[in-house]
């Protein structure tokens, strides 16, 4: 069969076809560099001459974000203007001057609108996702950080800094890369820390939780809102270096020499006498400056902290990391004391959090809670046995029931609760619990009577009602002076030397020591034991050296499991025997 070639016409047509489609990516790759040629040569115009200051709305029209500019038009674009107006935005007036008759003050004020819309430009095209190289992003930032620095007159622009950082918390794609850029190249200056912490203070203070939601909708589609929103604030305020990360050469990193700490020094000098010292560029002391940071960085935690409400995996980070990142470095931490008693009082695992923060505020900055010990008496349930912070929530309890003026009826409370425990916990919570119970008891002589105690009172011995053997504490009463715990003895604790697992019949040994001669015994660390489980008791035992084993010898090779003279009058045949 004859295969079916197409006409000379038809070939030449589609020759024709290829030729021309050829001819026109050649000519779009061609315009395209004549129109990357013709945007640095508008940025060279600019620069050479002031003839050529309208191009400069040209290269900001690039620059627009809703233009979708190439990404290399932008960056050609963006380094002209930069340069145009790095010299020239210190002599600029305010963005709210008005022109005068003058013809240079009304260019000036032209040239200052101009920059603000730079600099708008800037914010949008940071957080825009249709900017897909990153490096390009990062140029943005850059950008935007030296307009910030050198938009004030030398000093920080704190607006623009407000604006970016407020469109960078609302943003709910960029929002950690934006974040990222600024904590790996400007959270190491104090100058940067500091105005964050402002801009984060002032965007809290204007935010609803409850009505973020609808308010950002009405603002733009894509816009964080709610608890995105409250999460961007967080991971913000988490994610600037503390003071002591800051100086940690005893000297602060400025971001630039004429910076926010110039201006007060200068007073403060004033006022001081000849023999207070500051550095060559007028940058006060370290304790000014920490002093200042503590006052911003507080009232930023305090903002933040007001928020209502919450998501409760952002509640649970904050009260897991409040008492190493947030009380060393506040001005006055007692301000805590309203968040971290109304977390106290939730109950559950919500309280455990708070108690490393709240024992701090007691034991370090003089805070009193009257209802400190009977809250903490109620967390002691099964559950907290097995949760996750339990290790933590053990060394808390143990340093809490340390002082020897607490009174009798409290710690025999919490050891009879203790001891109760011990019947329903696995043999993990055995350990804390005799480790804790040894403390109480070597710590509070007053106690020891719980060890072994019988009814001595001739009056109960002829109560009809009296019935010996009866437990008088009450294990479900909330009030620790109504327990009845001393009147009651460790007879839980006995229980335990018979346990199936021989740590905690071994363990519970050292109980029958006399605690009441401190010269003779010590303490247990209750951290060795605190974050105990099955897996740890078991490679324990693994590694413990056996020095006596139990074996089964026989003579023969037993036939069956049990012998005939076990059971008379029964014989075991197996199958074998049967045939």
């Amino acid at each position: 069969m004859a295969s079916i070639q197409p006409s000379p016409k038809k070939r030449k047509n589609n020759n024709n076809n290829k030729q021309s489609t050829e001819i026109n990516k050649g000519n779009k790759k061609k315009k395209k560099n004549q129109d990357l040629a013709d945007v640095r040569k508008l940025g060279q115009q600019l620069l050479s001459n002031r003839s050529h200051i309208n191009n400069l709305p040209l290269l900001l029209n690039i620059l627009n974000p809703t233009s979708s500019s190439p990404p290399e038009f932008i960056l050609e674009a963006l380094l002209s203007v930069q340069s145009f107006f790095t010299p020239l935005v210190a002599d600029l007036p305010s963005s709210s001057a008005k022109p005068t008759e003058d013809p240079e003050s009304v260019y000036r004020v032209w040239l200052r609108s101009k920059f603000d819309e730079f600099v708008e430009f800037l914010i949008r095209l940071s957080v825009s996702t249709t900017l897909v190289e990153e490096a390009l992003r990062e140029v943005v930032v850059d950008t935007l950080m030296e307009c910030v620095k050198v938009g004030n007159a030398g000093k920080f622009h704190s607006s623009i800094y407000h604006k970016f950082f407020h469109t960078m918390v609302y943003s709910i794609e960029e929002a950690d890369t934006l974040l990222d850029l600024l904590v790996s190249k400007y959270f190491k200056y104090i100058g940067v820390c500091y105005f964050t912490y402002i801009s984060l203070e002032k965007l809290i203070r204007t935010l609803d939780v409850r009505s973020a939601s609808a308010e950002s909708e009405k603002e733009s589609p894509a816009c964080a809102s709610g608890e995105l929103l409250v999460r961007n604030i967080h991971h913000a305020l988490s994610k600037i270096p503390s003071l002591q990360q800051l100086g940690e050469k005893s000297e602060f990193e400025m971001w630039n020499a004429s910076g926010v700490f110039t201006k007060d020094s200068k007073t403060e000098t004033k006022k001081k006498s000849k023999d207070s010292k500051t550095e060559a560029n007028d940058v006060p002391s370290s304790a000014i400056i920490s002093k200042k940071m503590k006052l911003k960085f507080s009232k930023a935690w305090m903002a933040f902290l007001t928020l209502e409400p919450l998501p409760i995996d952002v509640y649970k980070e904050v009260l897991v990391t409040l008492h190493q990142a947030v009380i060393p470095y506040l001005s006055n931490p007692k301000l805590l004391s309203d968040f971290l008693t109304k977390s106290y009082d939730i109950g559950g695992v919500i309280s455990v959090m708070a108690l490393s923060s709240l024992f701090i505020l007691m034991t370090e900055h003089g805070f009193e809670y009257p209802n400190f010990y009977v809250k903490l008496y109620a967390l002691l349930q099964p559950s907290i046995f097995i949760a996750k912070h339990r290790a933590k929530f053990f060394q808390l309890l143990d340093s809490c029931l340390k002082s020897p003026l607490l009174p009798a009826y409290l710690a025999a409370s919490f050891a009879k609760k203790l001891s109760r425990l011990a019947l329903t916990i696995p043999p993990s919570g055995n350990l804390v619990v005799i480790a804790l119970i040894h403390n109480l008891l070597r710590r509070h002589p007053s106690i020891n009577c719980l060890v072994h105690q019988e009814e001595k009172d001739q009056t109960a011995k002829n109560d009809i009602s009296a019935n010996p053997g009866i437990d008088h504490f009450k294990n479900e009463e909330t009030d620790l002076t109504k327990t009845n715990a001393l009147r009651s003895c460790l007879w839980e604790i006995d229980t335990l030397r018979h346990h199936y697992c021989p740590p905690v019949s071994r363990f519970v040994l050292s109980l029958e020591n006399d605690l009441t001669v401190r010269s003779k015994t010590t303490e247990v660390a209750v951290k060795d034991f605190s974050s105990g489980s099955y897996a740890t008791i078991f490679r324990d035992e693994m590694r413990r050296r056996v020095k006596q084993v139990p074996l089964a010898f026989y003579k023969a090779i037993p036939t069956s499991l049990f012998s005939e003279s076990d059971f008379g009058g029964w014989t075991f045949q197996s199958e074998e025997q049967k045939q």
